[in-house]
């Protein structure tokens, strides 16, 4: 009887540390199947199978185009970046060629205007030392580059979410919110879509071939039990002023006696052309 016990007590162990284990893919890497997709890493790698220990039979740039053929079930989790790998098909001069790679290297976005590409992407995951708690942290690293077809123009990386927070993400292109000299404005968000996940709205501002990021935008609420909310008022918006752009940031708690308790400040960055700064 006891070595019964004992055989049943390994092997919910081995079952608690199966499960503990398991790594699920994040939001944001989730493609659909038969639908072009554009790759973000340059010298990503295209395998004969998934896995990172199959041969490589191709490498491919920034801006390829690729048709999402199938989401495999094998997640590889690289840092804090999680991702599912995937069969793709693509055109390398005359011929259609086919392989697996892994989603983390893909675009999460991508956009063209006025014969640019903008890829927006996650890069990276790095080491940062937390200061109030002297503590190492890992942090994701995003990005947004244009391209001219394969050549790269410019580039900007901006932190970003990790786990929950990497449920969903967005990018799309805006006015120029009457920014002197801007172009236009492109916006990237990525959210977790959950009570007490933050969400982050990166600005970055397109002029003269070059991007500019604004500082970046977070937002998260609990249920009516708090939130705390962050917003750029433009030239273009209600109460918006010339040659600026305003960031309003507005806390709110519920205290022990259910009384919301809200906070608000601004701050106003001026904008001369071709740079911004804190007034």
């Amino acid at each position: 009887m006891k070595t019964l016990w004992t055989a049943l007590l390994l092997l919910m162990l081995q079952l608690f540390t199966a499960q503990e284990s398991e790594v699920y893919a994040d939001g944001i890497f989730g493609f659909e199947e038969n639908k072009t997709q554009k790759i973000f890493t340059d010298w990503t790698r295209v395998r004969l199978d998934p896995g990172v220990n199959t041969q490589i039979v191709d490498s491919l740039q920034a801006n390829q185009q690729v048709v999402i053929l199938k989401k495999e079930e094998t997640v590889l989790k690289l840092g804090e970046r999680a991702a599912n790998w995937y069969k793709i098909s693509y055109q390398k001069g005359e011929n259609t060629l086919e392989g697996y790679v892994w989603g983390g290297n893909l675009c999460v976005g991508y956009r063209n205007k006025n014969g640019y590409d903008f890829l927006f992407g996650l890069s990276k995951t790095i080491d940062r030392k937390n200061k109030e708690y002297n503590e190492i942290e890992k942090q994701n690293i995003a990005g947004i580059k244009v391209m001219e077809g394969n050549t790269l123009i410019d580039e900007v990386y901006f932190d970003t979410g990790r786990g929950e927070e990497l449920r969903s993400a967005a990018f799309n292109i805006e006015s120029s919110h009457k920014l002197q000299n801007v172009e236009f404005t492109l916006k990237a968000m990525v959210s977790g879509e959950a009570c007490g996940i933050a969400s982050y709205d990166q600005y970055v501002l397109f002029k003269d071939k070059k991007l500019i990021t604004l500082p970046q935008l977070t937002n998260v609420g609990d249920a009516g039990a708090f939130y705390h909310s962050e917003e750029y008022v433009f030239p273009n918006d209600k109460g918006g002023i010339s040659n600026a752009f305003i960031l309003k940031v507005e806390d709110m708690e519920v205290d022990e006696k259910d009384r919301e308790k809200k906070k608000s400040s601004s701050k106003t960055y001026l904008w001369n052309g071709s740079s911004y700064k804190l007034k």
